[in-house]
């Protein structure tokens, strides 16, 4: 086996060169005599490597002085809580559902508060976004919630609805830095490392200042944003070593030239699948065309028969992770930034291979 490819969608691949890096700097940072694992959250070292994390996401999604950025704990699903606690506060919010992790986002914001749901792709099952037009929005809800990218399903969103000024809070957990956004559109844009940032652990929240201080009195502090923002993210102690490996990986992403740079490489990639599934009767993919996502690309054999034994061979030839989520069946690529385009080359060679094995 000459290289391994890993299409994990979460914990998911890292960049070479970061994992290097890491491996040079384990038992001693820049000849601090420490690990990032050993050092004070408080000390001078760590909090040098936050400020610099903190100003390269800043420099690289373009992220203005009037958005704070956090540094959490417990992912994506404990946000799921955090933001009914810190927006919802008597109120109530609007939903859509696109995909089984906004659909656990709704069930889990359910316990505080009025929730409504005005979009639900579900009844076909999670193929498109639905029409804009048919969303049944509140002109006065604390705030739209979405998951711009699903990564069971593999709908990801292109644009926004019209939400009158109601602030939009977006999951960008699989696809935060894979493609030019503007910030500016969102009130809130949350996501879990262990994607396309670096490993598990840490969820960013970055979030409008206006929006702070709206949490409901019951917050925990170490939920609440206001506070964790006025202490930089250190009312407990923040998970380091996560940070830190995230901070190369921002480093490692301005070296390819940024967010403009590697989205150009994240078309080819996911064009080079999908052309290689839309030109074949073997596979397929049921997502709409303009809701595909470049980062997680759900794909079916149209004989299931043979499920185990591409998985199998996949295997064999150093393609690995390629089961689809448990949820869902079938096959899934996730193609982070992380994942070079030799490896959608290897994956497709393969899959042709395949077909005509069989």
């Amino acid at each position: 086996m000459s290289e391994i490819f890993n299409f994990s969608a979460g914990p998911a691949v890292l960049p070479k060169p970061v994992l290097v890096r890491a491996q040079s700097e384990m038992l001693d940072w820049h000849g601090s005599g420490m690990s990032v694992m050993e050092m004070s959250h408080r000390g001078k070292e760590f909090t040098g490597i936050l400020a610099k994390t903190e100003a390269d996401l800043r420099h690289l999604l373009n992220i203005g002085a009037n958005y704070k950025v956090l540094f959490l704990q417990g992912g994506a699903i404990a946000e799921n809580a955090m933001i009914p606690l810190n927006l919802l506060v008597g109120r109530s919010a609007d939903y859509a559902i696109t995909g089984g992790w906004s659909k656990r986002s709704v069930e889990d914001a359910s316990a505080y508060g009025n929730i409504n749901v005005v979009a639900n792709s579900e009844p076909n099952h999670y193929r498109q976004v639905p029409d804009f037009s048919t969303w049944q929005l509140d002109k006065k809800a604390a705030y739209l919630h979405v998951c711009t990218n699903e990564t069971m399903s593999g709908v990801e969103f292109v644009d926004l609805p019209d939400t009158h000024s109601v602030p939009v809070v977006a999951d960008m957990s699989s696809h935060i830095l894979s493609r030019q956004i503007d910030v500016n559109q969102y009130g809130v844009i949350y996501g879990g490392a262990q994607k396309n940032i670096g490993p598990a652990g840490l969820c960013i929240v970055i979030v409008r200042e206006d929006l702070l201080g709206r949490a409901s009195p019951l917050t925990p502090a170490v939920f609440n944003w206001k506070t964790q923002a006025d202490n930089q993210s250190m009312v407990n102690t923040p998970p380091s070593y996560s940070i830190y490996i995230a901070g190369l990986v921002f480093e490692w992403l301005l070296e390819q030239g940024g967010v403009s740079a590697i989205e150009k490489v994240n078309v080819a990639k996911a064009k080079l699948l999908y052309d290689c599934i839309d030109a074949s009767d073997f596979y397929i993919n049921h997502v709409a065309i303009a809701n595909r996502s470049r980062m997680n690309i759900p794909f079916y054999l149209r004989d299931e028969s043979l499920n185990e034994a591409f998985l199998k061979g996949a295997e064999a030839q150093g393609l690995l992770q390629l089961k689809g989520h448990r949820a869902v069946g079938g096959m899934r690529a996730s193609i982070y930034n992380a994942m070079p385009i030799e490896g959608v080359q290897a994956l497709v060679a393969y899959m042709q291979a395949f077909e005509q094995a069989h």
